[in-house]
């Protein structure tokens, strides 16, 4: 289908009914970002025209550079004046704009996500956080002593904690995998899990995208031998999903939890959680509704009192996103993340511990300094030239993340080459 502005609207459900109220497409800035996305429809995607505007859409500081973003993304001004909006209407009159205005907005927005996740409204329940998610199934899994569950030491701390506790409580047995990472090796991250199953494992915890330095996994491959043995998959993706180009179901997984106040940049404190169809019935929910063994994917959203505006305004994140389109901005994220890794890897000093691959790796890196701490690369970047990044201590991987966002251009990334360079210089 030829791209075009009327067929880019419709695909973001700006024809359709969705939420009662304004969307970025319908201001002089939202016309504006559809033309220059027709115009680059068919150009290559490193044109600085359409990323300019992309980079003024936000509203980051202009003295501290932002290398962070990958605990939690700035939202776009449009995400943050949609709730601004929501949320003034809420305040007048709470009880009524939250409960019989707002929520109405809560099954088109579930169709959003479906669509952007690739799968059924009713696989999608809307929640705060990965680590909300990934402690439903974790907690709501019907496990019984001696049931074995494979996991990484390079998972996410809240994620182990939680599965440590479920150990501790319900005497299960959790069998780890000690990734050696950075790696390319598709065989060896494959039979790094698969080589501990048994007869006793009855889940698998798979990290899409390892935090701590951006390896990805082969999921689809390490859930085939799982499926094969009626080992259930759960995925954390809290940095791929909207930040690479793939739909859930493409990993054949059971349950997937992300957060969207990552690289989907929707408002702080809002989240998604996927589960098969035929598996809603098996999970208990952490906060039960009526009817905790119930088929539908809503008993997951029982939340109570949550906010409203916050999750309203996602849909307005994800207008924003397919808007940029999921290939063009993979494509973006890694060709940043490449840029800085080639210059800093000039220095004979630094050490990338992150794979090149585009199979393995994406938009998230780490370096280290040889004979360096990270905190100490850390501190002095942001003392001496105010950019933030993130000293990594964790298990093998020991280095200083860097997650530029869209927003971020080369200019930003050189300045961040030049403090690395004076880091070297001036600590030899």
């Amino acid at each position: 289908m030829k791209l075009t502005r009327r067929n880019l609207m419709k695909t973001m459900g700006f024809f359709s009914l969705t939420i009662p109220f304004s969307t970025l497409f319908e201001s002089v800035q939202g016309f504006d970002a559809l033309q220059l996305v027709e115009k680059y429809a068919n150009t290559p995607d490193n044109q600085s025209e359409f990323w300019f505007w992309v980079r003024q859409s936000f509203t980051t500081s202009p003295t501290i550079l932002n290398l962070n973003n990958g605990g939690v993304s700035p939202q776009p001004k449009p995400v943050q004046d949609a709730f601004i909006r929501y949320n003034q209407i809420s305040n007048e009159g709470p009880a009524y704009f939250m409960w019989r205005i707002l929520d109405q907005g809560r099954e088109p927005l579930r169709k959003k996500l479906a669509e952007l996740a690739g799968c059924s409204p009713d696989e999608i329940a809307i929640n705060r956080n990965t680590t909300e998610g990934m402690d439903t199934i974790i907690f709501g899994l019907k496990l019984k002593p001696g049931d074995e569950v494979v996991l990484a030491k390079q998972d996410y701390p809240n994620v182990i904690n939680a599965w440590k506790y479920r150990e501790a409580r319900d005497q299960i047995k959790l069998v780890w995998v000690d990734l050696q990472l950075p790696s390319e090796n598709l065989d060896y991250l494959v039979n790094a899990y698969t080589s501990k199953f048994t007869s006793k494992t009855k889940v698998v915890n798979l990290t899409h995208m390892i935090n701590w330095n951006g390896q990805i996994l082969p999921v689809k491959e390490i859930a085939i031998e799982a499926k094969r043995k009626g080992i259930y998959v759960l995925v954390d993706g809290a940095h791929t999903f909207a930040h690479l180009n793939f739909k859930i179901p493409d990993l054949n997984c059971d349950f997937f939890a992300t957060s969207l106040h990552k690289w989907l940049c929707a408002p702080f404190g809002t989240g998604m959680l996927y589960i098969r169809k035929e598996l809603i019935s098996e999970i208990s929910p952490l906060f039960p509704n009526d009817n905790p063994s119930s088929t539908d994917i809503r008993k997951f959203e029982s939340l109570g009192t949550r906010s409203f505006p916050a999750e309203m305004a996602i849909a307005d994140a994800i207008n924003f996103h397919n808007l940029i389109g999921s290939t063009r901005k993979e494509t973006r994220l890694r060709a940043l993340k490449n840029y800085w890794v080639e210059n800093l890897s000039k220095f004979s000093q630094i050490e990338i511990l992150t794979p090149m691959s585009d199979k393995f790796s994406c938009g998230l890196g780490i370096f280290a300094v040889k004979n360096k701490k990270p905190e100490e690369v850390a501190d002095y970047l942001f003392n001496k030239h105010k950019i933030y990044t993130v000293a990594i201590n964790w298990e093998n991987i020991h280095g200083v993340r860097v997650t530029p966002h869209l927003y971020i251009n080369e200019d930003d990334l050189d300045r961040f080459v030049s403090a690395v360079k004076d880091f070297i210089n001036n600590n030899k």
